[in-house]
């Protein structure tokens, strides 16, 4: 379920009560920054405010329209939620509503894949937009979902729509990398940081959700996962459990790789016409190494993800090499995964390069 039909939203509920502080207040921020991890619901909270304030935007209540005797005002709403069923929900979700606009990456039909940017004439469409009278008397809409993925022009065109903000026009900027933006564009919004769930609330979510996977891989998953619900369906999805099984087994067999298996598990996340075992192979390993890298820094090990785990970080993180060399070692293969694709190198050779590269730095 994409975050546009989604009408749930799972532990963010002080994200939701500062929304509605800043609803009920009357005084509204018109652009605010709603920061987190992948997969933790920033893109669901931004349309769920959207939707909210679409809903209630245009209304304007009358003395006897539940004011009281004495005519103070109602009380304002307490949640955000929008059934499924609402007219302003079916209309989001269909993407027809007149007063909201999302931008994000498109995809390229000549390369058969999504653009890397946000196209700089996507972002120019928002001043155009915001500046439009309200189609239903109410407020103008507009999501940016992966702020961080605009180029320097998208970056200076929407810092121009910042500084000069209409009324009744609100902008809900979805990232990953708030600290990648530019200062100026931070300064002009009302930031809003998701931390990510407690392990507990996304194990409960795939009970609820995923009752197929057994117990123990639900309480792996979650670990996986790192508090991020949609992290952790996305490896339910592509075997990402298995595929973290067959990635330490051969991480064990260090500080001299096992070529055999190094080989084996090369070829498996390598299969022609299918991208997903790559996607998630090479993410595991950068994940695994953060985790190394942030082990070796704190000196404290993470918790077992499958069992022997935490023994092999412990044989890694208390001999050499030091953290600087394993700070080079995770940069390296970041960007060996980074460069895969762009430069359409052989995958199976970047995956044997990558896990070589950790061998070279044990003694």
């Amino acid at each position: 379920m994409t975050p546009r039909e989604n009408p749930d939203l799972v532990g963010h509920e002080e994200a939701e009560r500062a929304l509605l502080a800043a609803w009920n207040s009357g005084r509204m921020a018109h652009a605010w920054l709603i920061g987190g991890i992948s997969g933790i619901g920033k893109a669901t909270l931004a349309f769920r405010f959207a939707r909210f304030v679409l809903a209630n935007g245009g209304q304007k209540p009358e003395r006897g329209d539940g004011f009281d005797m004495f005519g103070a005002p109602p009380a304002g709403p307490t949640s955000l939620y929008l059934p499924p069923e609402d007219p302003v929900f079916c209309r989001v979700r269909a993407g027809g509503h007149t007063d909201m606009l999302t931008v994000e990456r498109r995809y390229d039909d000549k390369r058969g894949k999504m653009k890397t940017e946000i196209a700089v004439d996507d972002v120019r469409e928002v001043s155009a937009f915001m500046r439009r009278t309200s189609g239903e008397d109410g407020w103008r809409v507009v999501i940016i979902d992966g702020v961080e993925q605009m180029n320097a022009s998208g970056h200076n065109a929407l810092l121009k729509i910042l500084e000069e903000p209409p009324e009744k026009a609100l902008l809900l900027l979805v990232t990953e990398t708030p600290g990648g933006l530019l200062p100026t564009i931070r300064s002009r919004c009302r930031k809003l940081l998701l931390s990510p769930l407690p392990k507990q609330v996304v194990t409960d979510w795939l009970a609820c959700n995923r009752s197929d996977l057994a117990e123990a891989d639900r309480l792996a998953l979650a670990q996986l996962a790192e508090g991020s619900i949609g992290r952790a369906l996305s490896l339910a999805a592509a075997g990402g459990l298995e595929l973290h099984r067959k990635l330490v087994a051969v991480l064990q067999t260090l500080p001299q790789l096992n070529l055999k298996a190094a080989h084996a598990f090369a070829d498996s996340v390598t299969r022609k016409g299918d991208d997903d075992p790559w996607y998630t192979a090479t993410g595991l390993l950068v994940w695994w190494l953060a985790r190394l890298v942030k082990a070796r820094a704190v000196g404290q090990q993470p918790a077992d993800v499958i069992a022997g785990e935490g023994a092999l970080f412990a044989r890694l993180t208390t001999a050499q090499p030091g953290l600087d060399r394993w700070l080079e070692v995770w940069e390296k293969v970041t960007l060996l995964f980074a460069r895969a694709d762009g430069a359409n190198l052989d995958r199976k050779l970047v995956m044997l390069n990558a896990l070589l590269s950790i061998e070279a730095a044990l003694p």
